[in-house]
């Protein structure tokens, strides 16, 4: 049995139901690769996917630099059909570019507005459509709640998630009188006691300060995540791009998901009336405009080849700049032969 046979068996049923048993696409659980990275100074890259004519390149980016790459639809509860039709996209560009590398799809953050069974039944209804998508890491967003009303809603929500053993990401709670990290403590302690195994909690780069981040809370935050066997994530990485983010590597974080020029690149690609609609919407939703650019794409004319071949060459050239700074370039087939070697594990 070949190293990618071997990794292939690890990938989630909800993956494999969707994409089929004869894809030969590493679409893995983030936990895998993290085994195999836990002792590196190392973190895996997740970049959004604003504009899915962007995956060609992101995905040659995995390629050419040899590494592990996470992929997010930003909202994947838009429609019924967003969630599919975003991993068919993905699968689609892969296995026709014969994709070896691990990769993670990511569904949100999904933002969770309250704890009442008003707002928690829709949600729930979109996360199990998330989960039958095959998505392998689910992010929720409980930076609207307080934090025991935050682990209420996550203990009601997240069956489906944790049935199936996928990985689930959840941010900061509203902080109280204590400050940021005594919400994350709260939170974790919370799901600790209904025993949710969370493998992130992500922490977003304005949180720590935006372009110039407190990066002792970072390491507050890594080393009390790492009490509750959770890994840190910093999030929507904007400011600091590409700056920062060897400092947050090097403080103990093992994901960033970076928006950086991403959103930017995806935009100007569309003509003039396009981006001042979506600006428009944006400045009355209060939803970024690159965000509302992936629910109405299908929906708009497709991009012409020219636009699509710029796209695709500048997000390659990002991305690649993002793995190489994360220290993921070259990871890729060693994560590849340790999980062929400890399937078991």
């Amino acid at each position: 049995m070949s190293v990618l046979d071997k990794v292939l068996s690890l990938r989630p049923g909800n993956t494999v139901a969707r994409v089929g048993a004869s894809s030969r696409v590493p679409l893995l659980n983030p936990r895998e690769p993290l085994r195999a990275l836990e002792r590196l100074p190392v973190a895996l890259a997740c970049l959004p996917v604003q504009s899915k004519a962007a995956l060609p390149g992101l995905l040659r980016a995995a390629r050419s630099e040899d590494a592990v790459l996470g992929l997010a639809c930003p909202h994947p509860t838009a429609d019924r059909g967003a969630a599919e039709r975003f991993i068919a996209a993905v699968h689609e560009a892969a296995a026709e570019a014969e994709h070896a590398r691990p990769l993670f799809l990511q569904a949100g953050p999904i933002r969770v507005t309250g704890s009442d069974e008003d707002s928690l039944a829709p949600l729930r209804e979109g996360l199990f459509r998330v989960v039958d998508a095959g998505f392998t890491l689910v992010s929720l967003d409980l930076s609207r709640l307080d934090s025991y009303a935050a682990v209420e809603a996550v203990n009601a929500l997240v069956g489906p998630v944790t049935e199936r053993e996928l990985a689930l990401e959840l941010s900061a709670p509203t902080p109280a009188s204590g400050g940021l990290i005594d919400a994350y403590r709260t939170l974790l302690e919370g799901l600790s006691q209904w025993k949710v195994p969370l493998r992130f909690v992500r922490v977003s780069e304005r949180d720590l300060g935006g372009a110039e981040p407190d990066v002792g809370t970072l390491r507050s935050i890594v080393d009390l995540a790492t009490d509750y066997n959770a890994s840190v994530c910093v999030g929507d990485v904007r400011e600091g791009f590409p700056r920062m983010l060897p400092t947050y590597v090097a403080a103990g974080a093992k994901k960033v998901d970076c928006v950086g020029p991403f959103e930017r690149l995806a935009l100007t690609s569309w003509p003039p009336e396009v981006r001042e609609s979506l600006e428009s919407k944006s400045t009355a939703s209060g939803v970024a405009a690159g965000e509302l650019l992936s629910v109405v794409e299908d929906s708009l004319p497709p991009l012409d080849p020219q636009a699509r071949e710029r796209l695709e060459a500048l997000s390659f050239a990002e991305a690649a700049e993002v793995l190489a700074a994360l220290g993921a370039a070259g990871t890729g087939h060693s994560v590849m032969r340790f999980l062929a070697q400890n399937q078991g594990e």
